[in-house]
């Protein structure tokens, strides 16, 4: 069963060293000697940043391009004039800071997830553990269903204790849909598919919104805030505070994602890799902690329905370039996810075909 002991607690209890818990193995720590998901040395490198791209652009060539580049390398990126009002930007991390750190610990328990299912609605700390060995994150989340709106009850969110809660996330829910369907059109255009192909084959969206909460940690070089993984989904859309911990692996590097606090960051998912036949690749990304302040995010998950049938898009597939996944149905994929746990893109690869 999960402890009631969230890490934030841990630390305002003054724990001067990291519960044996949630110390990494040697390999996983955040260190210039730190290893990716086939045990490669993978150092870190703070002098690049994932590309930066205006959704203004009015010249479509450019904006497609951009996007072509950044989809086929990065599988991350940030974008700005993306149309969500910036104030409503600060507003959700002025709510999800607010629960944090202005409630007390019994009232946040009130809102306590159901760690007996895997990603269950509410305020929690393992969302990603696979089983009971498996190493804990430095990390307290409150999770929240948001789309289709059949899934939607505010009335499981703190509103009680933040009055202005369930507006706020409702609005930043509805904002980040469009954003989500404005950039799965985009990403087909940039492959030469329609603009709806994307957003046709991932189907009605199942949101998720994840605010995350990276407390200070005695010793960082032990521990991370969030294990290396790929999201299983579509399209993640991602807000950062202004203290650094997000990582993205490229090219065997941990590139830390520099925090602009007018963007958002674009972060592609496995389903993606997938549609695209692996032109595209979902990002494998990370949270570092670090010692002296508290770092917070807004994760929003865009996901197909559990039935859904992901397979690449025919229209490219061709003897230049085979067929390289098998069809997949949504909800086994995030069982397979859940059950056997992310360790980078491990259930992915497992839909590979043999070239």
């Amino acid at each position: 069963m999960e402890p009631l002991v969230r890490v934030q607690n841990l630390v305002q209890s003054g724990v001067s060293q990291v519960p044996r818990q949630y110390i990494q193995p040697l390999e996983s720590r955040p260190n210039n000697h730190s290893h990716d998901q086939n045990n490669n040395h993978t150092p870190q490198s703070s002098n690049i940043n994932i590309p930066l791209i205006d959704l203004s652009n009015p010249n479509d060539t450019i904006l497609l391009d951009s996007i072509r580049h950044a989809c086929r390398e990065w599988g991350a990126f940030h974008v700005i004039n993306h149309g969500v009002p910036l104030k409503l930007l600060h507003d959700v991390r002025h709510v999800g800071r607010s629960f944090f750190e202005g409630c007390p610990l019994t009232d946040k328990l009130e809102y306590a997830c159901d760690n007996a299912s895997a990603a269950s609605e509410g305020y929690g700390s393992k969302l990603l553990v696979a089983n009971d060995d498996t190493v804990l994150d430095w990390r307290d989340y409150f999770d929240h269903h948001t789309l289709p709106l059949s899934r939607r009850n505010p009335s499981r969110w703190p509103s009680k204790l933040i009055p202005n809660y369930g507006k706020v996330l409702c609005d930043y829910s509805d904002e980040m849909k469009l954003l989500c369907e404005k950039l799965l059109g985009f990403i087909s255009e940039s492959l030469g598919l329609t603009s709806s192909y994307m957003k046709d084959a991932v189907g009605e969206l199942y949101q998720n919104i994840t605010i995350s909460y990276y407390p200070p940690c005695p010793q960082p070089e032990l521990t991370l805030g969030l294990q290396p993984h790929s999201d299983f989904g579509a399209l993640t859309l991602l807000i950062q505070d202004d203290v650094e911990g997000l990582q993205v692996l490229k090219d065997g590097h941990w590139v830390t994602v520099q925090p602009l606090s007018e963007a958002i960051v674009v972060i592609l998912s496995d389903q993606t890799q997938i549609l695209t036949n692996g032109e595209y690749i979902s990002a494998i990304h990370r949270a570092i902690t670090n010692a002296s302040r508290a770092r917070l995010s807004v994760a929003t998950f865009h996901d197909p329905a559990k039935t859904v049938k992901i397979s690449p898009a025919s229209e490219l597939v061709s003897k230049s370039s085979l067929l390289r996944y098998r069809q997949v149905v949504y909800g086994d994929y995030v069982s397979s996810w859940y059950t056997k746990g992310p360790e980078g893109k491990r259930n992915l690869d497992a839909l590979l075909l043999d070239s």
